[in-house]
């Protein structure tokens, strides 16, 4: 690579964001580590990170769709509130527009804002089922984390730094797009989401037409 002229994005460590709330009931923890779906709309795992601007800290989230490692919410924030995480999953609804038979897990960890009241009333308002990693697991939430570090290393620390809140929200933005249309994952048989997902409805098209 250094013969040639290239060289890669390092990942750096992120700032912790998770607050448990303790004064809330907690939901089980249905995914377990397994962080692996053989159908779209199956498990959706959500966090956010934090950012550094001229003009503050900004906030973030992610809603992501395990069987195709697809963002299907995300949302820009400069305050670190349950209404913002919210948002991102109120897009992933929208999106998705999820099936309302219980098939659906939202996983995330314990932080507050994940466990607010207006949140867990919207997942089951729409008949998601509700997983919570656990305390001081490092894996509880390890594929939003992943998700959440290309983003660090291929956008917010490549192209830093950020004078504004609206550039950080208009290049991630572009990220997501090409995260979801142009790059290539590893996790999915080095394919784009879109290209997964599109796969897989083909797939099972000719399966019905066979049957």
């Amino acid at each position: 690579m250094k013969a040639m002229g290239l060289q890669g994005v390092v990942r750096s460590r992120k700032p912790i964001t998770t607050n448990p709330d303790t004064s809330r009931p907690c939901p089980d923890d249905k995914a377990n580590r397994d962080f692996s779906a053989v159908v779209p709309n199956q498990l959706w795992v959500s966090d956010f990170t934090c950012v550094s601007s001229w003009q503050g800290m900004v906030c973030v989230a992610f809603a992501i769709d395990v069987f195709a490692r697809r963002i299907v919410g995300w949302r820009v924030s400069t305050s670190m509130t349950a209404g913002f995480v919210l948002d991102a999953l109120n897009q992933a609804i929208c999106q998705r527009v999820p099936p309302k038979a219980g098939r659906l897990i939202h996983h995330s960890d314990r932080g507050s804002q994940c466990l607010s009241i207006k949140y867990t009333e919207r997942l089951a308002e729409v008949g998601i089922d509700t997983s919570v990693g656990s305390v001081g697991d490092s894996y509880d939430n390890a594929l939003a984390e992943s998700i959440i570090g290309l983003f660090k290393a291929e956008a917010i620390n490549f192209l830093g730094p950020w004078k504004s809140v609206s550039q950080i929200e208009w290049e991630t933005l572009k990220w997501v797009d090409w995260c979801s249309t142009e790059r290539l994952h590893s996790a999915i048989g080095y394919v784009t989401p879109q290209e997964a997902e599109e796969n897989f409805r083909q797939n099972l098209e000719a399966d019905e037409k066979a049957a």
